[in-house]
């Protein structure tokens, strides 16, 4: 019964996946869907707003619990229906809710086994858990702040190395604000791009003006930590 009880969060994750996957929902996270219910999706935000902000935060939780690959997709959607700011707030919330689901089904189920493993067989898990355990808050924000890094992985590792979830979910919540705003601004004026049958630019966050700044300020947030540890080890304070 206690085993049952701890493999449920992970059983329950790993049905969902299945569910969603089976159900063909991912063919509807691409730009064309978008636009084809673009009139169903409004008439509903105009209707039912709050039922539909607590409808995309729900799907968008589910979508990162599932690790959907429309994730940039849903980031627009947001900016698109909702707004710059009402979108982005919206998607950092469902975003963070669905990152806590995650490290909860992967803390309480397959954490130790897990992390044994990647510490036996080394690689790029292993640094980021070795990352999160130096300094948990610090090391998951500049992991946040940096979209080089995946979502998914930071997600594992901070499970594995036993972060504390409210480190985790704070660093998580304000980490991933500036590439979900850049995204739901560009989100809030693709109406007038998908109507010309243009394109958006969705790598505008890996251009140099985007990203150095985004880099610049994960380094320093890195750094930061890591004084941190060294004063601490050595005894002192800040």
């Amino acid at each position: 019964m206690a085993r049952l009880k701890r493999f449920a969060p992970l059983l329950i994750l790993v049905m969902a996946i299945i569910a969603v996957f089976a159900s063909g929902a991912t063919r509807y996270l691409n730009l064309e869907a978008l636009q084809a219910n673009e009139a169903a999706l409004r008439a509903f935000v105009g209707q039912q707003l709050p039922l539909a902000l607590l409808t995309f935060i729900v799907v968008y939780a589910l979508a990162t619990a599932v690790s959907l690959p429309g994730a940039i997709v849903l980031t627009l959607a947001g900016g698109y229906l909702f707004g710059t700011w009402v979108g982005g707030v919206a998607t950092v919330i469902g975003a963070t809710t669905g990152a806590i689901l995650v490290f909860y089904a992967v803390k309480t189920s397959l954490g130790q086994a897990l992390r044994d493993k990647a510490e036996a067989s080394g690689g790029r898990l292993k640094s980021v858990i070795d990352g999160v355990q130096a300094g948990a808050f610090g090391y998951i924000l500049t992991l946040r702040l940096i979209p080089l890094a995946p979502f998914w992985l930071v997600n594992v590792a901070a499970a594995l190395a036993h972060a504390p979830l409210r480190a985790y979910a704070l660093a998580t919540f304000i980490g991933i604000m500036p590439a979900t705003f850049i995204y739901s601004g560009i989100g809030a004026g693709i109406g007038e791009l998908l109507a010309q049958g243009k394109t958006p630019d969705l790598g505008v966050i890996f251009s140099p003006k985007v990203l150095l700044p985004l880099v610049a300020l994960g380094l320093l947030t890195l750094a930061t930590t890591v004084y941190q540890r060294v004063r601490a080890k050595s005894g002192k304070t800040l």
